[in-house]
């Protein structure tokens, strides 16, 4: 069931699909691809293929519209709820380091997204 009440968030969050490789930091040889649910200033929702424990930090590369270039940052996993067992999970992300750039290009992509509904 969708949550139908007031907009509790710091940050705007669109539905979108947006191609992400992901890895935990500290394991540079370690990366998978996969696609965001969900994204906004602060954080996303990401599909992974495994769970990961609240406070892992993983290293992000993600494709937006509007933007040539990939953009880098740092997130830290609040949640892994699992979706379908060993296989699928939904893996709740906040960005943590994020340089002022990229924070303005998610933003500007989210306004853009929101003014297209």
């Amino acid at each position: 069931m969708e949550y139908t009440g007031p907009e509790r968030r710091k940050h705007p969050r669109i539905k979108g699909t947006f191609v992400v490789s992901y890895r935990i930091l500290e394991d540079v040889n370690n990366a998978d691809l996969s696609q965001t649910k969900n994204i906004s200033e602060g954080g996303m929702l990401l599909t992974t293929n495994k769970g990961f424990p609240e406070g892992t930090l993983l290293s992000l590369y993600i494709r937006l519209p509007f933007i040539e270039e990939r953009i880098e940052l740092v997130g830290r996993v609040l949640e892994s709820k699992e979706i379908v067992k060993d296989l699928i999970y939904e893996t709740r992300i906040c960005f943590v380091e994020v340089p002022q750039e990229v924070l303005e290009q998610i933003k500007s992509t989210v306004e853009k997204f929101k003014s297209n509904k």
